[in-house]
């Protein structure tokens, strides 16, 4: 089926049933920003592959909610699939239902698959619309029965990491987590989010792309730990291992049972509203209180312990290894006119592959050439797939699982020919990158204050970037972990020794070139005054930045120093590991401007 003949259908089924407006986000049962194949439903309706977005569909108008991140990829992506790009003008907000309340009368029926929305979507979809007179139903699959050929879930094995490498074991953490139960007096906790499951149990897999999760639900009662996961991706040493800590296995298909036999009496269950599906809220007996809130385990696995936090920095030691090797043999053969967007991604993961401990990528590697760097979420098809040539900026953003840490990078380098335009849009992202970096910050600080430090380089010279400046990292877990971020949004989150969060201001010239540089930061105590205690980050990241494309004048000596010194750094820590030409080549791109 064409993506216009799966719209014709979806528009039929909704008039059978009476439905005047259907509504397809991008979750899953966990609500998961990166999706099993199965759940890829706007994909298959529409042919939109970004991780973010909402297709509602009227019989007169289909329409895509997405942000600035993937303008360009959808108006491409949607060419003749019936489906329009409609601009959010704020990340992350559910602009849709303003349309709606616009668009829609009384007695009008708004329908969703429940699986697929979080608590939070459906409780906005109905407190906004229900005093209209508008019905709601978040009870119906309009995809399962056009997606003939639908993925069926995961099935790849799951394992257990070792207590050395995560420097907790599941007892540990189970009992924080029922400390911290008692406290707010609530007696049972529902987990959907695969992260968190993943890091209470050490339980890690490959049931999502480039994210090392297995599909499950956790349960907490007073009496038991219960997981429910297939139990044919467990072998019976880990089963073993789990009962040993304390864990009951149930099938994963089980939690909708087990939720209809809770108690009456006094029961109370804590759960995340915006990592919880409303299909699950919706199964717990009307009896029982529901507490909605931040999941304690969000912020638990935010602050990594110092056996994370130094297998993190090992970690970085690996992936600059591999990363020099790359940039190396990219300036080496981007003369000879062969290589492509494609194959360079796939020769970054070739180095990174060849590293011990490595597991996969992080994240799909974001290869952009000129023009292509300038979509923040690129990546190239066989159809987009650009011919790198020795002129024009080239921008990489790319990371690597490691079972010893998780890592993200970007780095824009210049093939040749390089304008003074290019060099000062440059200088200003890694401008705002150091002062970023840089920043002392009193404890307790949020976010989207150092979202402002960042930015005010470019924000003196009339510049400015549409994506967030930072998102939480995970220990070999999530590429974009909660609960912190460094964006314009009021966050009410503090900002805490053990995070590690990225810095990436960029800079986008559409049509023409993008500019992002990223580092990974831990927070770690600075010292304390008598004004309080102030925190400071640790660069984890170790990878070479191009003085080529600087313009000095731009810069205050501290920038200097502090771009120097990094430099340095990475060569010290790097060089010890690399061979004669590889320490040779390191040593001229780290040379002191």
């Amino acid at each position: 089926m064409t993506y216009s003949e799966k719209l014709a259908a979806i528009r039929s089924l909704m008039e059978e049933q009476q439905i005047d407006a259907y509504i397809i986000p991008s979750a899953d049962p966990h609500i998961s920003e990166y999706l099993p194949d199965r759940y890829k439903c706007i994909a298959y309706a529409s042919g939109f592959t970004g991780s973010a977005g909402t297709l509602v569909i009227t019989q007169d108008f289909a329409g895509l909610w997405t942000d600035s991140r993937y303008f360009v990829q959808a108006n491409e992506q949607l060419a003749n699939s019936g489906f329009e790009l409609v601009k959010l003008k704020n990340q992350g907000v559910a602009e849709y239902i303003d349309w709606l309340q616009e668009k829609l009368v009384r007695g009008n029926k708004v329908a969703f698959d429940g699986k697929l929305a979080s608590v939070s979507i459906a409780k906005q979809l109905i407190d906004e619309l229900q005093p209209s007179k508008i019905l709601i139903d978040g009870t119906i699959d309009l995809i399962e029965s056009i997606w003939q050929d639908r993925p069926i879930l995961p099935t790849e094995s799951a394992y257990l990491l070792e207590e050395s490498i995560v420097g907790e074991n599941t007892t540990s953490k189970l009992t924080r987590l029922r400390k911290y139960l008692e406290k707010i007096k609530v007696n049972y906790h529902l987990i959907s989010s695969l992260d968190d499951i993943a890091w209470l149990f050490n339980i890690r897999g490959s049931d999502v792309k480039c994210n090392p999760v297995v599909l499950s639900f956790a349960l907490l009662t007073p009496e038991s730990t219960i997981l429910f996961i297939d139990q044919n991706k467990l072998s019976e040493q880990y089963k073993t291992l789990l009962r040993e800590q304390g864990v009951e296995l149930l099938d994963y298909h089980g939690l909708e049972k087990t939720l209809d036999n809770l108690p009456a009496n006094e029961s109370t269950i804590l759960l995340d509203p915006k990592r919880t599906c409303y299909a699950i809220y919706s199964q717990i007996p009307q009896y029982v209180k529901i507490v909605e809130q931040l999941n304690p385990t969000t912020k638990f696995k935010s602050l990594k312990n110092a056996i994370e936090a130094e297998h993190v920095r090992q970690t970085m030691i690996k992936d600059g290894i591999a990363l020099t090797r790359f940039f190396k043999w990219l300036e080496e053969n981007v003369v000879a006119g062969a290589l492509t967007e494609i194959n360079i991604a796939e020769k970054l993961l070739s180095f990174r592959q060849e590293q011990v401990g490595f597991v996969n990528e992080s994240f799909d590697t974001i290869a952009g050439y000129k023009e292509h760097g300038a979509l923040p979420h690129y990546k190239a098809t066989e159809g987009s797939n650009a011919t790198l040539q020795p002129n024009g900026l080239l921008l990489i953003d790319s990371g690597g699982q490691y079972q010893t840490g998780t890592t993200d990078i970007t780095r824009v380098v210049s093939l040749g020919d390089l304008s003074d335009a290019e060099k000062v849009d440059y200088t200003l992202v890694l401008k705002g990158m150091i002062e970023g970096s840089t920043t002392v910050y009193p404890k307790n600080i949020r976010g989207y204050q150092i979202d402002a430090i960042t930015r005010r380089p470019l924000w003196e010279r009339l510049r400015n970037y549409g994506h967030g400046t930072g998102h939480g990292v995970g220990f070999f877990l999530n590429v974009h972990e909660g609960p912190q971020v460094f964006n314009a949004s009021n966050v009410d989150i503090t900002i805490e020794e053990g995070m590690i969060t990225s810095i990436e201001p960029g800079l986008y010239r559409e049509g023409r070139y993008g500019i992002r540089i990223e580092n990974l930061v831990l927070s770690v105590l600075d010292q304390e005054t008598e004004f309080g205690e102030f925190m400071a980050f640790e660069t984890l990241t170790l990878c070479y930045i191009d003085t080529n494309l600087v313009d000095k004048s731009l810069l205050d000596q501290k920038h200097i120093d502090w771009l120097n010194q990094y430099n340095n750094m990475v060569y010290e820590r790097l060089s010890v590991h690399l061979d004669g030409d590889e320490k040779q080549w390191l040593s001229n791109k780290t040379k002191v401007i």
